[in-house]
């Protein structure tokens, strides 16, 4: 009954339009694969071609979001475990170095999965160090919960560096908030939330694994406070081959296939650089006038 409604609350929009317009066929075959797939989601931003728009229905965005899923893995599993962690300091060290941090009294931070994803133990440690609230999710030890929620750490023993490793793990072998955890992240409690996925594109959209616990969850915990301001402030950090980037085929750049109902990151952090997703947009918008 659990898998039922979990199934049930992810079905709510059945329809996306996706802008599409592929050029410079000849590079095509250059690509590596995960970007090759991708080229099929472009979209283009040009003074001449702003009006070429394909409607998907769910079904089809859903099947090529899986294939992307599948390339960017076979692509992150060709990183050795020193590129991985290498890649993971200088992708921490920027976001540290964010004012949206430094000013920041709490922080949504995940336990990294034991391979595949940029590593997060330091930065756990970072958090703690800065005496930030930290909040790390919880799904159930058998995902028994439909909904993610994101437990502070702060009122539990953390005085050993390691406390996430003591913490129970669940089905994927992730440390989870003991139950004793029991502060629980409300409307407005975090103000930098660091959010993992598959793969990202320089729009701030985002592909995730596949069962809607962060589309869930910010749905649930974004609004305007008084200085009109969105809450949590979404950063995704990207290893390099999950960012889709600035690569271009003629005038288009990649992009990630995505629902009506998927959520914008406000910034993607790379090991190389960090993207403002916001005013990348802005800058396109204003090529359509």
């Amino acid at each position: 009954m659990v898998f039922i409604a979990c199934i049930t609350h992810l079905i709510s929009i059945h329809s996306v339009k996706v802008v599409s317009h592929v050029t410079a066929l000849h590079n095509f075959a250059a690509i590596s694969p995960h970007r090759r797939f991708a080229i099929e989601e472009i979209k283009m931003f040009s003074t001449s071609a702003m009006k070429d728009v394909v409607t998907m229905d769910e079904g089809e965005v859903r099947k090529k979001k899986q294939q992307l899923r599948k390339d960017i893995r076979a692509s992150i599993k060709q990183l050795s475990n020193n590129e991985v962690e290498n890649q993971s300091l200088e992708i921490w060290e920027r976001l540290f170095d964010l004012p949206q941090y430094k000013q920041a009294r709490s922080v949504g931070l995940f336990v990294s999965m034991p391979f595949g994803e940029i590593k997060t133990e330091s930065a756990l440690r970072r958090v703690i160090r800065d005496k930030k609230m930290l909040y790390v999710p919880r799904v159930g030890l058998d995902f028994e919960l439909c909904d993610m929620e994101l437990a502070c750490v702060n009122d539990f023993e953390i005085d050993d560096e390691d406390f996430f490793k003591l913490w129970p793990r669940n089905k994927w072998g992730i440390p989870e908030p003991p139950l004793k955890c029991r502060t629980i992240a409300k409307r407005g409690d975090i103000d930098v939330l660091v959010v993992p996925g598959v793969a990202f594109d320089r729009f701030g959209n985002r592909l995730g694994q596949g069962k809607g616990y962060y589309d869930r969850f910010i749905a649930s915990m974004r609004l305007n406070d008084e200085t009109d301001l969105l809450k949590p402030f979404l950063v995704a950090v990207a290893l390099a081959p999950q960012y889709l980037g600035d690569e271009k085929i003629g005038q288009s750049y990649l992009s990630v296939p995505v629902l009506d109902h998927d959520f914008k990151v406000d910034l993607v952090i790379t090991p190389k650089r960090i993207v403002v997703c916001k005013e990348v947009e802005e800058e396109l918008n204003m090529l359509k006038k």
